[in-house]
């Protein structure tokens, strides 16, 4: 297909909804010479989301130019960004990546013998490898590399070592996979730029970079897999998308922060042949049925209030479950099933373990009432909802850092199985959790959309089978469960590895980062 096409066509689909080309005029040359060689990396971290489609479309362009794709899955990137994906889950997570990826690229009908798949551990462990990452090392200050990984990996005020060492091997990338370009989103400007700076340095070429804008997601910011609302899972059901689209944040008139026109642009508008468009579905009296050839008359439509919100989503509900039906259809076997289940585990772990988090009791709670202890300067005696009809009498030591009057309305994590048991002559009958550190307690933040009494467990730890017991504190199993809790390098509070959640899927944040949980 390549020779058939003239280099302006090649040029137009290699480009087209980019935001930004870095290396433009060495770009044309090439193509103007030969077929270019790309890679597009992903690290193996959250379950890919329907954004995805928005990277696979864009290599879909780079096929139809008659570019050399390769995608790589970087799972030792993973690991090193602030140990996203556990060590011991990373081999299954990749092997989902690339399961679901190929079913992907199969729905919008890119052809998978023209695309080469490769592992980054399968050449980012050898020698020669090992060897550059200590020569780039040498040349790069501690400045620079945490300045180019700011917008791609977590910032922390005491950033991990292998964090710093994350856009370096992503530079390297270019030079082993013997690639003419490296195809992101905007995000990874400052790693492209750092890669451009260092890679000359060790005597290597420097590269194009090709650049995607940043879709927003349902909720109108940037699209994450750690923001459930935010996404629809490639995997979600029907019944999903139609709940998740239908709290997508759609603004009348408003087509800068809508995460459906831009997945409608960047997605849809690329798959679409000579001729087809946009159809939107509607009855007479409000239009009648209309189709959009073009995108910018889609937006322009949408930005008079000549299209509905409400029609919009009906329609993109429709384009995406046609898009996700043939991956349904892939992972609705055993094998597939399994992978999914291996890599993103959602039953116990450790049955056999006595001191799993599944022996913890914990809802959201929301505090009613705050006064001082009779007996104790530090300590403070909180009211607290704990959901259909209940409240508790919780002793704390939260009014030394906080005044009494702010903390009454603040939601909170509230342990409620444990025995109850005086403090100073009051009874305490549960735990407010909280993060802290040397400097500060901080009780857990409970999402915005959780209700009061709400459950909240650990992942994979879902007790809903069996009566959860009574903790003793003079068995010691809430202190060893205690003993893993903690908050990550994001400010969500784990067990060991495992997010801590609400039921809607919610994460229980913290701005305390690193700390222990008690």
């Amino acid at each position: 297909m390549s020779e058939e096409l003239s280099f302006e066509k090649k040029y137009e689909y290699i480009t087209r909804n980019l935001q930004e080309v870095l290396g433009d005029e060495n770009l044309k040359k090439i193509v103007q010479e030969r077929d270019m060689k790309i890679y597009w990396g992903t690290a193996t971290t959250g379950k890919p989301h329907i954004a995805y489609f928005v990277p696979m479309t864009k290599i879909g362009d780079f096929l139809k130019a008659g570019c050399e794709v390769t995608i790589l899955f970087a799972d030792l990137h993973a690991y090193l960004d602030n140990m996203k994906a556990p060590w011991s889950l990373l081999e299954q997570r990749t092997k989902y990546y690339e399961a679901v990826i190929k079913a992907m690229l199969q729905s919008i009908d890119v052809p998978l013998d023209k695309l080469k798949f490769i592992q980054g551990t399968d050449f980012e462990l050898s020698k020669e490898y090992t060897l550059d990452v200590y020569r780039l090392t040498s040349i790069v200050t501690q400045h620079d590399a945490k300045k180019a990984g700011a917008e791609v990996v977590k910032q922390v005020e005491y950033p991990l070592l292998s964090g710093l060492l994350y856009p370096g091997l992503q530079a390297l990338d270019e030079e082993y996979l013997k690639v003419d370009a490296q195809f992101g989103g905007v995000d990874q400007r400052k790693i492209f730029t750092f890669a451009e700076k260092y890679l000359p340095q060790l005597g290597y070429a420097k590269r194009i970079h090709l650049m995607n804008p940043m879709v927003p997601g349902l909720t109108g910011s940037k699209m994450s897999s750690s923001e459930e609302d935010s996404k629809i899972d490639l995997l979600d059901s029907p019944a999903d998308v139609k709940k998740k689209i239908k709290r997508a944040f759609c603004e009348p008139g408003n087509i800068l922060e809508n995460g459906l026109l831009s997945f409608v642009k960047h997605v849809l508008y690329s798959m679409f042949k000579e001729n087809e468009g946009f159809e939107i579905k509607r009855k007479p009296e409000f239009g009648g049925d209309a189709t959009f050839l073009k995108y910018e008359d889609l937006e322009k439509a949408f930005q008079e209030e000549q299209v509905h919100p409400g029609d919009l989503k009906a329609a993109v509900e429709i384009y995406i479950n046609k898009l996700l039906e043939p991956i349904r259809k892939v992972f609705d076997d055993k094998v597939h099933r399994e992978l999914t289940e291996k890599a993103y585990p959602t039953k116990k772990a450790e049955k056999a373990d006595e001191n799993s988090p599944d022996k913890m009791e914990l809802k959201a709670g929301k505090v009613l009432e705050a006064i001082k202890h009779p007996d104790a300067d530090t300590l403070c005696i909180l009211k607290v909802d704990v959901g259909n009809g209940e409240s508790r009498s919780i002793v704390s030591n939260l009014m030394t850092y906080y005044k009494l009057e702010d903390l009454v309305n603040t939601n909170v994590v509230v342990l409620t199985n444990m025995k109850a048991s005086k403090m100073r002559g009051v009874e305490s009958e549960g735990l407010v959790l909280c993060a802290f550190n040397e400097n500060k307690y901080e009780p857990l933040k409970v999402p915005s959309d959780a209700n009061v009494g709400d459950r909240i467990f650990i992942e994979g730890y879902n007790n809903t089978t069996s009566e959860v017991p009574q903790l003793n504190p003079k068995k010691k199993v809430w202190d060893k469960i205690q003993s893993e809790l903690r908050t990550n390098s994001d400010g969500e509070c784990v067990w060991r590895e495992f997010s801590m959640m609400t039921i809607g899927g919610g994460s229980i944040m913290s701005s305390l980062i690193n700390c222990n949980v008690k």
